[in-house]
C-alpha cells in the first residue's frame, strides 16, 4: 500500500472502533509531526506515533471524521508508527490523536496534535506602530490586517524564546479586519522577528499564507555608520537612486529605515576597500513613497544588537508639484571674487518654501520660506562674499510644508562663474613684466650689435 493511500485510509478514522474496546490501560503514546505541525499547502508531512516496545499496531484518529477505523499496516522497527501525507491540503487539517494496541489491550489516547495548513487564504499585512525602530525598553504595537474578512489572527514570534498569540479581529476604518497587540520591554538582548496569519473562527487549523516577516530594530550604542547617496539628495521622479550605508567598524549587515515607513530592508555588508564595510540599498524607480528621511544601522551576524543610527539623510523627489519655478541672479552670472550675489527663485503657484541646490554638492539644499511680491511667490538666496567655491550649476525648486520632501520640477540651470581678479591681475602683471623684460633684452642686443658694426667700420 502506498504512503499516500495509507494516509487517505488512516485520515478517515473516528471513535467507531473505540467504543468496542475497553478504555486504554497502557501508557499513552507520544504524537508529533515532521517537519512540523504548521505545513504549507501542497507540502508533505509525516505524523509519527511512539508507544512502547509491546505495540503491535497503531491507530490514528482525526477528530470529527467518520468511520471506519483503519489500522496502521506498516510499523517501523521498535515502537513507532508512521502516517504519511504526500500533499497537505485543507482536508487534512485538524486535531489528531493516536494510540496503539498490544497483546494486553489498548493504550490511552495520546495528547492532541493540531495539524495546520497554511496558504488557504491570501497573506495578511503586518506592521509596527508607530515604527519598527524601537528604543531599548520601549513599547510598540503590532497590527495584523486582512481584506478577506477573516475574523482571527495568529501572531508568531520566531527565534528564542518562541511565542504566539491568537487575536480576535475587529473591523477597521476602511472595511478591513485587523487586530492589535502591544509588545513591551523591547530590548536588544535577542531578535524580535514576527509573522502573522489569519483564519476563520470555525476552521482554526486552516490558515492564510504568512505575512511578510517583520523585525523590530532596537538601536544600540556602537559606532554609527554613515548614510549617503552618490546621486545627491534631490532625485527626479522615475530615476534610479542608491543609498549607501558604510562604516569602518566592520559590520556584517546593514538595515535601512525611513521615518514613518514600515519597511526595514537588510543587506549583507561587503568590503569595497580594506577597513570599510558597506551595503547598497537601490531604490528604483523613484516615486513619491521614496521621499522622506532615512537612517541606517550596522550589525553583526552572530548578534541581535544594532549600532547607533546614522545621521539622517533627506531624500527629495522632484517633479511631483506641477510648477516649474524660475531662477535668476543679481548682479549677474559672472561676478568678481568677494562680491555679494543674490539668487532669486520665483513661482506663479502658491508655494510656501523654496529650495536651492548646487549640482554635485553633498550638502542638502538651502531652504527659505517664500514671500509674495509683485504677483509672484519668491525667495532670495544671498551669498557673499563669494569665492571660487561658489562656481557651479544651480537649480531651484518649490515645495509645500504639508509634505516638504516632494518638490516641483527643477528650474532651468543657472551657471555662476566667480572671477578672482586679484589672481588674474597678478597673472597679467607677470605677463606684462615678462614682455617688458623680453623687449629690454631685444633692445640691448640691438644697441650692442649696432655699436659693434660702427667700430668695425672705423678700423
Amino acid at each position: 500500500m502506498t504512503p499516500s493511500l495509507t494516509a487517505l485510509l488512516c485520515l478517515g478514522l473516528s471513535v467507531g472502533l473505540r467504543t468496542q474496546v475497553q478504555a486504554g490501560t497502557l501508557p499513552k503514546p507520544t504524537i508529533w509531526a515532521e517537519p512540523g505541525s504548521v505545513i504549507p499547502w501542497g507540502s508533505p508531512v509525516t505524523i509519527r506515533c511512539q508507544g512502547t516496545l509491546r505495540a503491535r499496531e497503531f491507530h490514528l484518529d482525526k477528530e470529527g471524521s467518520s468511520p471506519p477505523w483503519e489500522r496502521q499496516p506498516q510499523l517501523e522497527p521498535g515502537d513507532k508508527g508512521k502516517f504519511s501525507i504526500s500533499h497537505m491540503t485543507q482536508s487534512y487539517a485538524g486535531r489528531y490523536h493516536c494510540y496503539y494496541h498490544s497483546r494486553t489491550g489498548w493504550s490511552e489516547s495520546s495528547d492532541p496534535l493540531e495539524l495546520v495548513v497554511t496558504g488557504a487564504h491570501g497573506k495578511p499585512t503586518l506592521s509596527a506602530l508607530p515604527s519598527p525602530v524601537v528604543t531599548s525598553g520601549g513599547t510598540v504595537t503590532l497590527q495584523c490586517g486582512s481584506w478577506e474578512g477573516l475574523d482571527r489572527f495568529i501572531l508568531t514570534k520566531e527565534g528564542e524564546p518562541k511565542s504566539s498569540w491568537t487575536l480576535d479581529a475587529q473591523r477597521g476604518p476602511q472595511g478591513q479586519t485587523q487586530a492589535l497587540l502591544p509588545v513591551g520591554h523591547v530590548t536588544p538582548s535577542h531578535r524580535w522577528m514576527f509573522r502573522c496569519y489569519s483564519f476563520y473562527r470555525d476552521t482554526p487549523q486552516v490558515w492564510s499564507a504568512p505575512s511578510d516577516p517583520l523585525e523590530l530594530l532596537v538601536p544600540g550604542v556602537s559606532g554609527k555608520p554613515s548614510l549617503l547617496t552618490p546621486q545627491g539628495p534631490v532625485v527626479a521622479s522615475g530615476q534610479s537612486l542608491t543609498l549607501q550605508c558604510r562604516s569602518d567598524v566592520g559590520y556584517d549587515r546593514f538595515a535601512l529605515s525611513q521615518d514613518g515607513g514600515q519597511a526595514l530592508p537588510q543587506r549583507p555588508g561587503r568590503q569595497p576597500q580594506p577597513g570599510l564595510s558597506q551595503a547598497d540599498f537601490p531604490l528604483r524607480p523613484v516615486t513619491n513613497t521614496h521621499a522622506g528621511r532615512y537612517r541606517c544601522y550596522g550589525g553583526h551576524n552572530l548578534s541581535s544588537e544594532w549600532s547607533a543610527p546614522s545621521d539622517p539623510l533627506d531624500i527629495l523627489v522632484a517633479g511631483w508639484l506641477p510648477d516649474t519655478p524660475s531662477l535668476s541672479v543679481q548682479p549677474g552670472p559672472v561676478v568678481a571674487s568677494g562680491e555679494n550675489v543674490t539668487l532669486l527663485c520665483q513661482s506663479l503657484s502658491t508655494r510656501d518654501t523654496f529650495l536651492l541646490s548646487k549640482e554635485g554638492a553633498a550638502q542638502p539644499p538651502l531652504r527659505l520660506r517664500s514671500k509674495y511680491r509683485g504677483g509672484h511667490y519668491q525667495a532670495e538666496f544671498s551669498m557673499g562674499p563669494v569665492t571660487s567655491a561658489h562656481n557651479g550649476t544651480y537649480r531651484c525648486y518649490s515645495s509645500l510644508s504639508s509634505n516638504p520632501y516632494l518638490l516641483s520640477h527643477a528650474s532651468a540651470p543657472l551657471e555662476l562663474a566667480v572671477s578672482d581678479y586679484t589672481v588674474e591681475n597678478l597673472i597679467r602683471m607677470g605677463m606684462a613684466g615678462s614682455i617688458l623684460l623680453g623687449l629690454g633684452i631685444l633692445l640691448f642686443q640691438a644697441q650692442h650689435g649696432h655699436g659693434g658694426a660702427q667700430d668695425a667700420a672705423r678700423s
